[in-house]
């Protein structure tokens, strides 16, 4: 996603500034903190398509129920056809020069 973003820049500053700010919005909807389940409405909605949520309940599952991949596929599912899309974008936005 981040590569998707920065595709076109060519300021080096500015990557920083874009990862910086976008993975503090996108950590603290992310449930590590506070259960999504416990989140209004609008911000369930963002929880649910951001990548950072499906990481973190898998890590969740993982690490503190000690659960198996059977248990976190969906997880994994989600963040793998969420990089491959990305990635296809950010490759056909690409500039390819020599």
């Amino acid at each position: 996603m981040m590569s998707l973003m920065i595709v076109r820049v060519t300021d080096p500053l500015v990557p920083r500034a874009i990862f910086g700010i976008l993975n503090t919005l996108l950590y603290f909807p992310s449930g590590p903190l506070y259960p999504v389940q416990a989140f209004p409405v609008w911000l369930k909605w963002i929880a649910r398509i951001d990548p950072f949520t499906y990481a973190v309940h898998g890590f969740k599952a993982v690490l503190l129920k000690g659960v198996g991949i059977a248990a976190i596929w969906p997880d994994v599912l989600y963040l793998g056809v969420f990089a491959v899309l990305m990635f296809a974008f950010a490759t056909l936005l690409f500039k390819r020069t020599l």
